[in-house]
């Protein structure tokens, strides 16, 4: 039988063909999610072995498994990949300068500068671990001390007693700041020619992990008059234990990649001001 002009010689139609999908080369620190066993971990080794190319992960907890590269074999980031082995690895000068976890170039043997009189300012203390894993090296160099407010309900007290100038700007990194919301009232009252008041849309900075990196689908919807982090918890079938959930959380941020787009760019600008 001759194959329709429409479909083909298999006579298939199109919207039933499998689609390809992308080969993405397993370099170290790609998390990816094994489709077959939902087994999420970060690439550290990728060899041949008696059964083909394989490709080894490392989950949060340091867990590893082997897993033969299959085709269609792997999801990155909610979509299903082919992981191939990669080129093989470039000398030093032709990959370029290291870079640090922000991806700013890192100055091998730096020593941090002395502390500038200006500060950041972030909500909490999970906020300040996450922006010291990823801009701390950054953060050393330029002499910026980041502190931690526990809550914005005493920033205008704060911003009084430190007395922002010329020389002592100060930033501020606050968590859901949108239109009529508490925070924003506050960021409006406080916000002035040395002080900088930036925020995120997310209700913690948790949801500013990307899902994909710490091995969940989405950041679950808490109703409202939970507590949303303990909320999070039960959701996703996790111990109701924050303090545990946020070490697990803060385990899966490697460089800024698995960092939201929106909270990136408001960190950038708070050191960009502050140092300005």
């Amino acid at each position: 039988m001759r194959g329709s002009r429409q479909y083909g010689p298999d006579l298939t139609p199109p919207w039933k063909r499998n689609k390809p999908v992308p080969e993405v080369p397993a370099e170290p620190d790609l998390v990816v999610e094994e489709v077959t066993t939902g087994f999420c971990g970060a690439v550290v080794g990728c060899e041949k072995t008696s059964q083909g190319p394989c490709v080894t992960l490392e989950d949060r907890f340091g867990k590893r498994r082997m897993f033969p590269l299959q085709p269609r074999g792997f999801l990155l980031e909610g979509r299903v990949v082919t992981l191939v082995r990669p080129a093989a690895a470039a000398p030093a000068a032709a990959r370029g300068p290291a870079r640090t976890a922000s991806g700013s170039i890192a100055v091998p043997g730096a020593r941090a500068r002395v502390a500038r009189a200006g500060r950041i300012y972030v909500e909490g203390r999970h906020d300040a671990e996450l922006v010291e894993k990823v801009w701390g090296d950054d953060l050393r160099i330029e002499g910026v001390v980041v502190e931690y407010l526990e809550g914005v309900d005493d920033l205008p007290a704060i911003v009084r007693a430190f007395a922002p100038g010329p020389d002592a700007r100060l930033g501020v990194l606050v968590d859901h700041l949108v239109p009529g919301s508490k925070e924003s009232r506050i960021a409006a009252e406080v916000s002035g020619e040395h002080v900088l008041v930036v925020g995120h849309p997310y209700i913690d900075i948790w949801e500013a992990v990307k899902p994909a990196s710490v091995g969940i689908p989405a950041w679950p919807t808490v109703p409202r008059g939970q507590d949303w982090k303990t909320g999070v918890c039960r959701a996703l079938g996790w111990p109701e234990n924050t303090g545990a959930a946020w070490q697990r959380i803060l385990g899966s941020v490697r460089s800024y990649k698995d960092l939201e787009p929106a909270l990136l760019g408001r960190v950038e600008e708070l050191i960009d001001y502050v140092t300005a």
